[in-house]
């Protein structure tokens, strides 16, 4: 960028002022509280992680817990009760009956 800029006294027309999108800085820094787990899964399943991670230049254990965090959301959402809903029957191994 060699090519100095000419600058001229033309008229600009009407700015339009945009709003703030941006986020604060305080919420770019926002880290959930985390409880560490001992949890064996399958070497297939951490190899596929690992390099998906790799070829995402990211850490595997931070995707494992995003997917489970995905999946707990999506699962949280769709479980909670409807408005109006009766309340379901669980069945127990002797085949007595009690509502959960």
């Amino acid at each position: 960028m060699s090519a100095k800029i000419k600058y001229t006294d033309e008229p600009m027309g009407r700015p339009t002022i945009v709003p703030d999108f941006l986020p604060a800085p305080e919420d770019l820094v926002f880290r959930e509280e985390g409880v560490k787990v001992t949890l064996a899964l399958s070497k297939r399943s951490v190899e596929f992680f690992k390099r998906e991670a790799t070829k995402h230049n990211t850490q595997y254990q931070r995707m494992i817990r995003r997917l489970l965090d995905a999946y707990a959301e999506h699962h949280a959402q769709s479980m909670s009760p409807r408005p109006g809903a009766r309340p379901s029957t669980v069945v127990r191994a002797r085949g007595s009956r009690r509502s959960a």
